[in-house]
């Protein structure tokens, strides 16, 4: 597998207390069943108002953040979305809606837009039993994502974010997903790529104290033949296959393993024909730390009419080596400075990963952190919170019994 250097690329400030962003939980409701999700779907799931407004205090008490991700279940379910759209954007954060996007339609779009709304992640992939999808594969169903795309290019200025789950048998489907989104890069501003786990009940067992839990009562533990250690290493191997250029330029480590990869983030400039190059480690950390200076705090999302400056990207070549070959590919073509140049993140996301002696191996300063009782816990385990009251501990095999 290939070997990439953590060292080589900039580590994002993010941390607990200062964020590019939080996760809200308004609902645990969701309209479709996804395969890998981390969440049991509750039919009652809605909290109500006074309960969100709660813990956005807590996000805005705790911790300093750029964009809101309105999560959970599927928020479009929840009667109060357009409140808590607008109560985000009162607050001076921007609400991002993550949606499978089935419950979306031209008006209900229109009066979130209206309401503040500043843009969607839409999950889109072929394990998702989505009805009229069902069977298609992940290039299939670039048809159904430039829908969604469009749908917002066409209302105008809202980000659009397209986020898969990623398995083995998929895996080869992410280069061809990414020439979709190039070809689309000018309506289409992020990428990003999860890749699956689950439980591991063959090497370890888990513990709360002294007592051995049954973590059969956790959704996103299921018995699969899929992998569940895919590395994100690995996917930028696969990238490569097509894009040989392709190099990220930031990351966010692992809480137990410094030199891992959890969020591995690459910034990419191009028109729809050609991708013209890619930013490096200095880039990303002025536009991060800039945006801290002006704005105090980290940029999470970009709005479309910002990923069309790629030009103004450029003016950062000055400190990057990588982006001065950006440069250099842009204008040999002297007309180019008539043409737009577009920025588009590709993210790859490794969550929880288990080490040799059991340790659970997170995500450093977390950006997907939520609130549970009053407290940040991390989203992509709050089943351990809702079933246990807190986070298990998990040990290898036999280990409690010495």
């Amino acid at each position: 597998m290939l070997t990439l250097n953590h060292l080589d690329y900039y580590r994002l400030p993010w941390n607990l207390t200062d964020n590019s962003i939080s996760w809200l939980e308004p609902t645990s409701k969701c309209n479709l069943y996804c395969e890998g999700c981390y969440r049991k779907n509750e039919k009652d799931g809605h909290k109500s108002f006074d309960e969100i407004k709660k813990d956005l205090d807590v996000f805005t008490s705790l911790r300093k953040s750029d964009g809101i991700s309105i999560a959970g279940g599927d928020p479009l379910t929840h009667p109060d979305i357009l409140d808590i759209v607008a109560e985000i954007k009162r607050r001076n954060l921007k609400p991002i809606i993550n949606t499978n996007g089935l419950a979306l339609t031209k008006d209900l779009l229109k009066k979130l837009k209206k309401a503040g709304v500043f843009g969607f992640t839409f999950h889109i992939d072929s394990k998702q039993n989505r009805p009229g999808w069902k069977g298609k594969n992940e290039i299939e169903l670039n048809e159904l994502r430039y829908q969604y795309a469009k749908m917002l290019a066409d209302e105008g200025d809202i980000s659009c974010a397209f986020n898969s789950t990623v398995y083995d048998d998929t895996k080869h489907f992410i280069p061809g997903m990414l020439e979709w989104a190039h070809k689309n890069i000018d309506i289409v501003q992020v990428m990003v790529f999860i890749l699956y786990r689950a439980v591991n009940n063959k090497d370890f067992d888990y513990y709360i104290g002294p007592k051995k839990i049954d973590m059969n009562q956790l959704v996103y533990n299921e018995d699969s033949d899929s992998r569940a250690d895919l590395k994100a290493p690995e996917i930028i191997e696969i990238i490569r296959n097509n894009y040989p250029d392709f190099d990220p330029c930031a990351y966010l480590n692992g809480s137990e393993k410094p030199d891992s990869f959890k969020w591995l983030l690459t910034g990419r400039l191009g028109t729809k024909e050609k991708i013209y190059g890619y930013l490096g480690a200095k880039s990303i950390e002025a536009i991060q730390m800039f945006n801290h200076l002006l704005h105090d705090r980290y940029l999470a999302y970009a709005s479309p009419k910002d990923t069309r400056k790629g030009k103004s990207i450029l003016l950062l070549s000055v400190f990057d080596k990588k982006l001065r070959k950006a440069f250099k590919n842009f204008y040999k073509n002297p007309f180019n400075v008539f043409r737009k140049l577009y920025y588009q993140s590709v993210m790859i996301i490794q969550p929880v990963d288990f080490l040799q002696d059991g340790r659970q191996n997170m995500c450093d300063g977390c950006p997907d952190i939520t609130v549970w009782n009053g407290q940040l816990v991390w989203s992509c385990r709050m089943e351990e919170q809702l079933n246990f009251g807190m986070n298990v501990k998990a040990y290898p095999k036999g280990f409690m019994k010495n």
